[in-house]
Order: structure tokens, then C-alpha cells, then sequence
């Protein structure tokens, strides 16, 4: 049962999916006036989680998130680097794939872009047109009248009457009423525009988003989602014009899903706040960020607090989460060091009395506790997608693996005693909350620190180390030879030299 929190109801719900065992989902995409900052990427880093679990519990899901590549900035920021808003928006949009894909966000079914929706548009406009929920202005803008809408306001909890109270009519006297809100724009020189019955022009914002979600998902669909402050006037704004224009106000999307602000101290990480942005240079964009830091690093920040909660963002924490990122990946290297010596028949199980080997493993207890965790990560995973939940239990058994490891390297885990399928088994275990969180996506670093932890590196360097004292021992280098030894017991090692060869011992 996986609950999730709809911002409509304003409480936690069961999900029960319009289609058994398919999943829906649109995500506002970015407007790409600009490279993607880190408060943009927070929102589809959510998504992704949330898509990667539907599907390890078996759905299938099918998710759109658009680009809003017709806008105010992006036209402005063209018409200041004397450039088109196309050049702009794909620059941008360019940008947008390389810091996602470095986060490890998984690509969406389809990326609807405003330019390429326009026919859907300027229909959509006309069918709330045809039923009286929108007027024409003398200049070809269009319109939506809030006040034909009674349910006006029910996403954000606004009332329409405190909302006029608190407006200020002469921002645009045109209007009926100062939240109605452009459907269609009349043209206006330097921007580009689109033919209509109302003459030249471009969409509003909010109709943009409508028409597309409507498109590829049809009128009734499970999710829908971005940032907190989409709720008002975006998504509120979608919801009136869009049940307006299919008739009902139980279609569009059945549940709404936001996630909190990513902070500055006490401020939400803005491009509109200069003063931040000041403050912030050369670590404010994802590029900057992953600039200094690996991806799934930052990735891992972002899922330690639970998605609706706000979340400080600043190098400390970053350093922080690359901290507890090593500790994860150390788990994981000691596994697939493990995994690629079964693999290899290094473990020779012995199966006399009975296999006591496979009975009285010591991996036994850490497999049974594994499955434990594996349980307790779905659950929290199912209960509104509670990541920093999760991840704590993941954090759990990686302890545990590390402890089993540790005992394994020290001699006091005999490889006669290990049983290679239950080692394999934790793997899959830790391998699936890896999948789910989107984490040794990309190639994981090996501890530097601990070599001792590493067998394999130990075995590789002493081997070279023995080649070329025997090389001086050979050569009659005897000065040499003493000194690779001496260093060497210095070190914690003790050479010693047998008919067949040097050998190497921990003192």
C-alpha cells in the first residue's frame, strides 16, 4: 500500500492508480532562459525517485515533463544577447540534459516543448472561449474569468473574495476581474508569435502546461507535480482552466505532489534574487556545483531530507553528504570485491556434517537483517516516498557489511565458511536500494584511505614490491634488497624468503 501526500486534500491518501498497475505523471519542466540551478533540479531528482520505485513494485509508468520554451525571460534574455528565443531555449535545454544526466535523472517519455503545441493551444483557448469561461480583449489578448469558476482557488486554499480584497484593479483595468489571467497574448514588436482567431500572438504560462499534460496523458491522470511555488498561481490556474474545458471538475490530475524549497539560510534559492545569486557565485548552477563535486553526491544530498520538507543547501552540506556518500560506496566496493571472488571459485564451501558451512555461516545473520532493512526501506518508500527514511536504513546495513567485511579481511571469517549465495543475496539487496535511490550509477570510488581494506590492491602492490627486491637481490644489490625489507617491517610487513620465493606477512 503506498500512501502519498496530496496537496489538494492536504492529506496523506492511498494511491489507487486510474489503471491497475500503470502509473501517470506530469512534472512542470523548467523554463530555459538560463542554466538549470540547483533549486530547479530538486523537483525532477524527486520525480525520478518516485518513478524508479512505481517500477520496482511493478508498475508501469509513463511520465512528461515539459520544456516552456515560449516566455517572457527567455525572449528577453534573446533580445538582450541579440539572439533568437529559439537559440536561448535550446542552449538551454542543452544545459538542462548535461546537469540532469550527471545527477543520474532518468530521461522522461516525452519532453513536449510550448513551440511545437501551438495548434493544441489556440484550440484549448477556443473550447473555454465556446463555453464562456474566457473573453477577448479589443487587442486579441484572451483571458480566463476566475469568477465563472466557483471552485476557483481550491488548490492553494485561497478564497476568490480575500483574494480581490487584498488585489490592486489598476495593475491591468482591462481585466473583469484582477486574477483573471492570459490565456493569449496579443503580439508585440520583437516577439515571436503565432497566427490565431484572435490575430497574432503567444500562450499564456498556464495554458501551456495544460494543453501538453491533457495531450500525452489525457484528461484524467494520476500525478502532478513540481515545486511549492507552482501551487499558486500555476498549478491552481491549470486546474480551473483545464476541468473548465473538459466539464469536469473530477478530471485532470487526481493527485498533487510538491516539493519544499531549496534555502539559503532563511531565503528560497532564487535567479531573481541578485543578492543571492552575489553570494552564491560560482557554486549557484548544478554545472558549478558538479564542477566541485560528483553528481550522485549531490544527488544524495537532495534525497536526505524528505521531499515536501525545505532544504539548506551550502558547500558545508555538500561536503557532509560526499562524507556519508564514501561511507555507501565503501559497502558497495566491499560487496562487489566479494561478488567477483564467488564468481572466480575462491570460496570453496566445505559441505562435510551436514554443510554445516552453509548453516553456520556468518553471512547468515547479515542476509536475514538485510531482508529486514530491504522491508523497512519499501515502507518507508511507501509512505509518501520518505527518502531520508529510507536511506537511514540503507546507511544501517551498510555498517553491517562493513563489520562482516572487516571481520572477512582480518582472517577471522575462514572463506571455507562463506556461502556464496547468501553473500549474493545482500548484494541484490543493497544493489536494489542503490536502483531506487539512483546512486553507483557511475563509477564508484575505491577508498583510498583504508588500502588495507582492499586485498586486492595490497595483493597487486606487494607482488610489484617482492619483483623488484628480488630483481636487486638478483643484481647483488643487497643494499637494496635490506632496504625494501626494512622499510617494509617498518611498514607492518615482514618478508620472508623460502626456497620458493619471498613471502609476505602483516607483523
Amino acid at each position: 500500500m503506498i500512501k502519498v501526500y496530496n496537496t489538494m486534500s492536504r492529506t496523506k491518501e492511498i494511491f489507487k492508480p486510474l489503471k491497475k498497475g500503470e502509473v501517470s505523471i506530469y512534472c512542470c519542466g523548467v523554463t530555459p532562459y538560463n542554466a538549470p540551478h540547483i533549486g530547479n533540479a530538486r523537483p525532477f531528482v524527486t520525480w525520478d525517485v518516485i518513478r524508479r520505485f512505481f517500477k520496482k513494485s511493478g508498475y508501469k509508468v509513463r511520465y512528461i515533463q515539459n520544456f516552456t520554451d515560449v516566455d517572457d525571460k527567455i525572449i528577453k534574455t534573446a533580445n538582450e544577447r541579440g539572439v533568437t528565443w529559439k537559440d536561448v531555449a535550446e542552449k538551454n535545454i542543452a544545459a538542462y540534459f548535461k546537469s540532469m544526466d550527471a545527477l543520474n535523472v532518468r530521461r522522461a517519455d516525452f519532453y513536449p516543448k510550448v513551440s511545437e503545441t501551438m495548434d493544441d493551444i489556440i484550440k484549448m483557448v477556443q473550447t473555454l472561449l465556446d463555453k464562456g469561461f474566457a473573453y477577448v480583449l479589443d487587442n486579441g489578448d484572451v483571458f480566463y474569468s476566475v469568477e465563472k469558476n466557483s471552485s476557483y482557488g481550491k488548490l492553494s486554499g485561497r478564497k476568490l473574495s480575500d483574494m480581490m480584497a487584498g488585489a490592486r484593479v489598476e495593475v491591468d483595468e482591462r481585466k473583469r476581474h484582477p486574477m483573471d489571467f492570459a490565456l493569449w497574448k496579443a503580439a508585440k514588436p520583437g516577439e515571436p508569435s503565432w497566427e490565431s482567431p484572435w490575430g497574432q500572438g503567444r500562450p499564456g504560462w498556464h495554458i501551456e502546461c495544460s494543453t501538453m499534460s491533457l495531450k500525452y496523458l489525457g484528461e484524467k491522470f494520476d500525478f502532478h507535480g513540481g515545486g511549492s511555488d507552482l501551487i499558486f498561481p500555476h498549478h491552481e490556474n491549470e486546474i480551473a482552466q483545464s476541468q473548465a474545458a473538459i466539464g469536469d471538475e473530477n478530471s485532470f490530475a487526481q493527485y498533487w505532489i510538491h516539493n519544499g524549497f531549496i534555502t539559503d539560510g532563511n531565503e528560497k534559492l532564487s535567479k531573481s534574487n541578485k543578492e543571492m545569486v552575489k553570494r552564491n557565485k560560482g557554486f549557484f548552477t548544478v554545472e558549478e556545483i558538479l564542477a566541485k563535486y560528483p553528481g550522485e553526491v549531490v544527488r544524495l544530498l537532495l534525497l536526505q531530507t524528505h521531499y515536501r520538507s525545505p532544504l539548506e543547501f551550502n558547500e558545508e552540506r555538500v561536503k557532509e553528504a560526499q562524507e556519508f556518500f564514501g561511507k555507501l560506496a565503501k559497502a558497495y566496493w566491499q560487496l562487489d570485491t566479494l561478488a567477483r571472488k564467488i564468481h572466480a571459485g575462491e570460496f570453496v564451501k566445505d559441505t562435510s556434517e551436514k554443510n554445516f558451512a552453509i548453516t553456520a555461516s556468518p553471512a547468515c545473520g547479515l542476509c536475514d537483517l538485510g531482508e529486514r532493512l530491504l522491508s523497512n526501506f519499501y515502507a518507508a518508500m511507501s509512505d509518501d516516498f520518505n527518502t531520508a527514511l529510507a536511506i537511514s536504513y540503507m546507511f544501517e546495513l551498510a555498517k553491517e557489511i562493513g563489520g562482516y567485511y572487516g571481520e572477512y579481511a582480518a582472517g577471522k571469517i575462514l572463506p571455507v565458511s562463506i556461502d556464496g549465495d547468501i553473500i549474493l543475496r545482500v548484494r541484490d539487496i543493497y544493489l536494489d536500494m542503490a536502483e531506487i535511490l539512483g546512486i553507483f550509477e557511475q563509477p564508484v570510488p575505491v577508498e583510498k584511505e583504508n588500502a588495507d581494506d582492499n586485498p586486492e590492491l595490497v595483493d597487486m602492490l606487494m607482488k610489484i614490491i617482492l619483483a623488484l627486491r628480488q630483481d636487486a637481490r638478483a643484481a647483488k644489490n643487497w643494499a637494496v634488497a635490506d632496504k625494501i625489507r626494512n622499510e617494509l617491517k617498518a611498514a607492518g610487513i615482514i618478508v620472508e624468503d623460502t626456497p620458493q620465493g619471498a613471502t609476505w606477512k602483516k607483523a
